[in-house]
């Protein structure tokens, strides 16, 4: 299970400098290649859905290679995956990785072309930089990372990923969602004059029901804080980055921009477990003068809102709905063709690969997590922040220094006008 001790800057530094020098450089797979071969780090719920994603995008793919830091998470993933593939789940009792080194292991098997990554975000920055050295193409799940210090390691693999002529696509599935796609086409062609504001929101129930929690029994703390990884915010980040990401990634889209400042408030009204909350308000502001609200919840019984919403001089943008529309002078809906935006981000990646032109969207996956990051930070301490503070001075790490299964006390909730501004 790999319970020895691994040092952060052992996990970081000397992994990557070992792959580097064993496994092949990059241009692995090659344009009209007939196979495309994967390995998988991270076989929780959503390791098990980007691996089907990614099969159902081509029939030359094929999963080669598992690992996960649970025997028992890998052993389930590798038995749905195979029982819904067969043939195309290639994974052997040789290729079949646990422990905090499970990362390596995959990246390291002979002939894997694609990494998917859907381990816990706190781990995405380290495992992301090795398959990057290593030469790997790769598909990550959102969100980036959980800090500015992991943001910034992502932001420098993505520019290596580009030196390397290498793919980086993310989990954001609404980048790859045809009527959003269309919309934003439509509003970056001036269909609702200028932007003036925008609306954000993932406004739902908890977590429990999709997500396991843990008891942690006789678990040492490590193991419980991996297991129930969204309820800790070094390895989730929060719901505000893990989920509420996807809205905030639409606004930058939309408006083309970053945000310069922002101020968050919220809290923990009824949720016990963890260390994170379960509501926020945050208000950006962008280039300009353009303010963005942004809503997210975790709560049962309340109304559910998981939507954006565009303000221009000459209109408004939805995107509530499956097709979504524009009121206003230029009114307009959407009512094309809307596959399965999940497995349309892999059909994506490959077509990118067979035509020699790889999608690199490391960089701006990165920004879009930052700017959840900084609501977090700012609702945590009842502090206005800037963007370019938070970017590149904010300290704040929130990984262990050490990995292996024994003490990690939990942070504490965080207090408005006590928790530190790091």
């Amino acid at each position: 299970m790999g319970t020895s001790g691994i040092s952060r800057r052992d996990f970081v530094r000397a992994s990557a400098v070992t792959l580097a020098t064993t496994v092949a450089p990059a241009g692995l797979y090659a344009a009209g290649a007939e196979r495309l071969r994967v390995g998988l780090i991270g076989c929780g719920g959503r390791g098990i859905g980007a691996a089907a994603d990614c099969l159902n995008a081509d029939p030359a793919v094929e999963l080669i290679a598992m690992g996960d830091l649970f025997e028992d998470r890998l052993k389930g993933a590798w038995g749905q995956l195979k029982k819904d593939f067969t043939d195309r789940v290639r994974v052997t009792p040789e290729t079949q990785f646990t422990g905090f080194d499970a990362y390596k292991k995959v990246i390291a098997t002979p002939g894997v072309d694609l990494i998917l990554h859907a381990a816990p975000p706190g781990f995405r920055p380290i495992h992301l930089r090795a398959a990057i050295e290593a030469g790997k193409h790769v598909f990550m799940e959102k969100p980036a990372g959980t800090d500015p210090a992991a943001i910034r390691s992502v932001i420098e693999s993505a520019a290596l990923a580009d030196q390397k002529g290498l793919s980086i696509v993310a989990g954001t599935q609404r980048r790859h969602q045809w009527h959003y796609v269309d919309l934003m086409k439509r509003i970056h062609d001036g269909a609702i004059g200028e932007i003036r504001a925008a609306y954000a929101y993932w406004n739902g129930g908890d977590m429990i029901g999709y997500w396991k929690w843990w008891e942690k029994a006789s678990m040492s703390d490590m193991e419980w804080q991996c297991r129930s990884w969204p309820w800790f915010v070094w390895t989730s980040g929060d719901h505000i980055v893990e989920q509420h990401v996807h809205n905030l990634d639409v606004v930058n889209w939309a408006l083309g921009a970053l945000p310069v400042s922002c101020m968050g408030m919220g809290g923990r009204a009824v949720r016990t477990q963890g260390n994170i909350w379960d509501h926020f308000g945050v208000e950006f502001e962008y280039p300009g003068g353009v303010r963005v609200l942004s809503m997210c919840r975790q709560i049962n019984g309340c109304t559910d809102r998981v939507s954006e919403s565009i303000v221009g001089t000459e209109g408004r943008v939805y995107t509530d709905s499956s097709v979504g529309r524009i009121e206003g002078p230029n009114a307009y809906q959407y009512n094309g063709p809307n596959p399965n935006p999940y497995v349309q981000e892999h059909k994506d990646l490959i077509e990118g690969l067979r035509k020699g032109t790889p999608l690199n969207e490391g960089k701006r996956v990165a920004e879009s997590t930052l700017c959840a990051i900084m609501g977090r930070m700012s609702a945590y301490t009842g502090r206005a922040l800037r963007w370019d503070w938070v970017l590149k001075a904010s300290k704040l790490d929130l990984v262990p220094k050490t990995f292996e299964f024994g003490p990690l006390p939990a942070r504490p909730v965080a207090v408005p006008g006590q928790t530190p501004l790091v």
